[in-house]
């Protein structure tokens, strides 16, 4: 009875991060016994130039994800030349803090550095990959706690997505890509990173990815399942079978980008491609004002039913990261369609605990 009269009691208060961070709960400490939680970090982030997201970040979270910098167009923007600036920042700010950096991420077709634009030659390719995968993952062994080797790597129906790697290098190239990381990082956990693969056919392609991984004699610690998800629609029965499944190949289970949008989307099929777009509308936007308690109270009860479900299975579900710190730092506020107000994360605008958080801290009590 004390323990629900806490949880109404909390819910109830409007508390602003700064102003009562003490009264707040710590998801990273109600759920040190289960998992990890983290979060992904943008630029000023890790520049520490946002100082109110800095003191949730220290407080809620103990895994950081970058968003953007250590991906290939930021990290090495020229054929023999790296940008190392941001990357040092951020594994300095998460030493300094205590909190576990996962990298992201090595290998991804997209947000290529522009001069591969005009790269022909299988020969050119191969050398950009292996000295790409060499440098970073080696400069960062035993600075970063993981890296996402291989990101988005697979179609829908569970076939290899066409891009210059797959092209140039063959279907082995997410084989050869885990191997040059463990080399080069061998004190570094390696992990595969997709949207989407609780989907059955796709899931059947990840599945099929990680053993091949495993039969060349190649070490793979984990998968990451992004949990790009709609409210009211979460896939939760195919989210179980991938845990079940994935844990079967002895490798780790994350969530690793995880955001469940409340509007409207606007294909039939859900996506997570950063490639997709589409246009505004009014309808497509419906809440710029704020959030219906209704819509509010759903996406708590999906929140809940997530959090139930990774603690069913918390020996096999090592981290959830969610992407983003706040609702108005979401990527979702500008994909699919530009300019548009969502609601996919815990904290409001203003860091504030929403009704999804305080739905969040009642599941770890009630498991």
């Amino acid at each position: 009875m004390k323990k629900i009269l806490w949880l109404t009691t909390m819910s109830a208060m409007t508390i602003g991060f700064n102003n009562a961070s003490a009264q707040v709960p710590s998801l990273k400490k109600v759920f040190a016994n289960d998992f990890a939680i983290g979060t992904a970090m943008n630029t000023r982030q890790i520049e520490e130039k946002d100082p109110a997201s800095d003191a949730l970040i220290k407080e809620q979270f103990n895994v950081v994800t970058p968003e953007n910098i250590m991906k290939a167009e930021i990290i090495h923007p020229g054929w023999d030349r790296y940008d190392f600036d941001l990357a040092d920042k951020l594994v300095a700010y998460a030493a300094k803090n205590n909190i576990r950096v996962n990298a992201h991420t090595l290998i991804w077709h997209s947000q290529l550095p522009a001069f591969m634009q005009h790269m022909q030659d299988a020969d050119s390719v191969k050398q950009f990959f292996q000295q790409h995968i060499t440098t970073i993952a080696g400069r960062y062994d035993n600075k970063v706690y993981s890296w996402d080797v291989v990101n988005e790597a697979l179609n829908e129906d569970g076939t290899l997505r066409k891009s210059i790697f797959l092209e140039k290098l063959g279907e082995d190239y997410i084989v050869d890509a885990f191997r040059l990381a463990q080399k080069a990082a061998p004190h570094t956990k390696l992990y595969y990173n997709d949207y989407n693969i609780e989907q059955p056919a796709k899931r059947a392609g990840a599945i099929a990815i990680i053993k091949k991984i495993q039969a060349a004699g190649v070490r793979i610690d984990g998968v990451g399942i992004q949990g790009h998800w709609k409210t009211g629609t979460v896939p939760f029965s195919d989210i179980e079978a991938s845990i079940r499944a994935f844990s079967a190949l002895g490798i780790e289970v994350m969530f690793t980008e995880l955001d469940l949008t409340v509007l409207p989307n606007p294909w039939d099929n859900a996506t997570a491609d950063v490639g997709a777009t589409a246009q505004a509308g009014e309808k497509m936007n419906p809440y710029p004002g704020g959030l219906p308690d209704s819509v509010q109270q759903s996406l708590a009860n999906d929140y809940a039913a997530l959090f139930n479900l990774f603690l069913r299975y918390k020996k096999n579900v090592t981290r959830i990261t969610f992407w983003g710190v706040n609702d108005g730092q979401s990527w979702l506020n500008g994909w699919p369609i530009r300019g548009r107000t969502n609601y996919p994360l815990l904290f409001d605008r203003n860091f504030k605990p929403k009704p999804a958080f305080y739905s969040v801290i009642k599941a770890a009590s009630s498991n």
